[in-house]
């Protein structure tokens, strides 16, 4: 690195289910990395998304919504969530500008008051609410922890988002470029190829689908100019994997012809997608299935 004054370092980004923790590191990285819904529990493992300008890059990690767990995913996400706090040079942690203050923030707040690195507060969707509110919604949180600066953004819309890279760059130490320039996830193509089918399940389906399910990448294979891309689709019982497929196989073609066009996006080529649906009864309290599955401790 030829730039003595080169920042680097490692970001954690904390909130509850559906703050849009998952909107700001796209839109931070620029492109599609972690999948988007409006479900609770979207994120299941940690996303790392690098962000890398001529003087700095910082490594956020997107952790799973800080819940309280009811099966072994819940746990492995609960985990994934908190082990990130260990590793990181700061912390965002992000609330919803539309919900009052909860229980789920004050178990957060708990947790993140044995934190040493500084903390920092982003009220996020303030596209959604009027801009005379927002500073009634800091005074929620002021006394809370000793925030180090406080952002109220629009992850969507990116209000104050350069703003608050500005403030993390400098705050961060010296260090080096962690990843080349051009690359802005650590994670493999087969994680990122799950996940987007996995998106298209959960955009698509209702009730208790979304929970249900898991996308394992059975193999991809290049074909000339054509990525051919074989995947199955888990659930819980023979009643979700009729949903899944859907009258005549129309919701399974439909999920496959959404995620083929954002698989395309990603990887700049052009995609032949087939899915399968597999039954695999309770395979959330199973640890060989999470662990088969890609839901491993430690797995970042």
């Amino acid at each position: 690195m030829d730039n003595p004054n080169y920042r680097s370092g490692f970001v954690a980004i904390v909130g509850r289910p559906n703050v849009g923790k998952s909107t700001f590191l796209n839109r931070v990285v620029g492109q599609k990395i972690a999948i988007m819904s409006d479900k609770a529990q979207t994120t299941r493992n940690k996303i790392q998304g690098v962000y890398t300008t001529d003087d700095a890059q910082i490594v956020f990690i997107d952790t799973p919504g800080i819940h309280k767990p009811q099966t072994k995913l819940g746990d492995f996400m609960m985990d994934a969530a908190l082990s990130a706090l260990k590793e990181v040079d700061a912390v965002l942690f992000m609330v919803n500008a539309t919900e009052r203050r909860g229980a789920g923030d004050n178990f957060i707040i708990d947790r993140l008051k044995e934190i040493s690195k500084p903390i920092y507060l982003l009220i996020n969707k303030i596209d959604q609410i009027s801009p005379d509110d927002v500073m009634a919604i800091i005074d929620q949180y002021r006394n809370a922890l000793p925030f180090k600066e406080v952002f109220p953004i629009s992850a969507l819309q990116g209000n104050n988002v350069s703003e608050l890279l500005t403030s993390l760059v400098s705050a961060l130490p010296n260090g080096p470029q962690y990843y080349p320039k051009d690359q802005v996830t650590d994670h493999p193509e087969r994680f990122v190829i799950s996940e987007l089918i996995r998106e298209k399940v959960l955009q698509l389906t209702r009730q208790e689908i979304p929970h249900s399910t898991a996308v394992y990448i059975e193999s991809i294979k290049n074909q000339s100019d054509l990525l051919h891309i074989q995947a199955t689709i888990i659930v819980e019982r023979d009643g979700q994997k009729g949903i899944v497929i859907g009258k005549g196989g129309a919701m399974l073609k439909k999920i496959g012809t959404l995620a083929r066009k954002d698989i395309e996006n990603m990887m700049g080529n052009k995609v032949y997608l087939e899915l399968w649906v597999k039954v695999q009864p309770h395979w959330r309290d199973k640890a060989a299935l999470l662990n088969s599955y890609g839901y491993r401790k430690g797995n970042d």
